[in-house]
């Protein structure tokens, strides 16, 4: 039979294996691929028809996550000393107000102060043109650095000990080593697992599209 010290020794290399197996665990963190967003534009309905004619509906070229989708359909965005980037793409479906979405590099280009901004928060943003085959449409506020983001599905947020709207750190475990603080979390079940970050951001960091990182808290 094994005696009480046998059982003691045998239960704390069992322990110690476990709290071994958590600490690499944690260490790892929340693997998370990567998507890199490059500029776009979210329209109404009323915007779509007064950029390209009256009835337009935007045609889909690829589904998204969210129900959203790459339309085929491209427009000029022009900011204040007429400085232009053109052929960029719209996301529909159309929405409740038109938003711009840039990288820090396309602002500079512009010539406009666009503020770094969750989807959707665009009040007091920056004003921007946009030109379409048929017509222009000019926004007095719209225009955003979009801030970086995760989306998950309720289960991959249980999964990662995360809820939606928290803040977290990510690390990207590349020759750069970036660690990128106020990462904004999404939750809904209609979205896959990706975070989103910009084109400046992705060749900072050398983050290519599909890359993994880390969520490290």
């Amino acid at each position: 039979m094994m005696e009480e010290k046998d059982i003691a020794l045998i239960t704390r290399m069992v322990l110690d294996s476990l709290d071994q197996k958590e600490s690499v665990s944690h260490e790892k963190g929340y693997l998370v691929p990567v998507g890199v967003s490059a500029r776009h534009i979210h329209l109404t309905q009323e915007h779509v028809e007064a950029l390209f004619g009256k009835g337009y509906q935007l045609t889909k070229k690829k589904d998204l996550m969210g129900g959203q989708f790459a339309s085929n359909e491209r427009v000029t965005i022009v900011g204040l000393k007429l400085r232009a980037i053109e052929n960029v793409r719209i996301l529909g479906p159309v929405r409740k107000e038109s938003q711009v979405e840039i990288s820090a590099t396309d602002a500079l280009k512009l010539g406009i102060n666009a503020p770094v901004r969750n989807s959707g928060d665009i009040k007091g943003s920056a004003p921007i043109a946009v030109v379409g085959p048929k017509g222009a449409i000019y926004l007095q506020e719209g225009c955003i650095v979009a801030a970086r983001h995760i989306h998950m599905s309720p289960r991959d947020a249980e999964a990662a000990g995360v809820h939606d709207k928290d803040f977290v750190s990510v690390r990207c475990e590349n020759e750069r080593g970036t660690t990128f603080d106020n990462v904004l979390i999404r939750v809904d079940p209609s979205f896959t697992l990706e975070m989103h970050i910009d084109t400046d951001e992705a060749n900072a960091s050398g983050i290519k599209q599909d890359d993994t990182v880390r969520i490290i808290r």
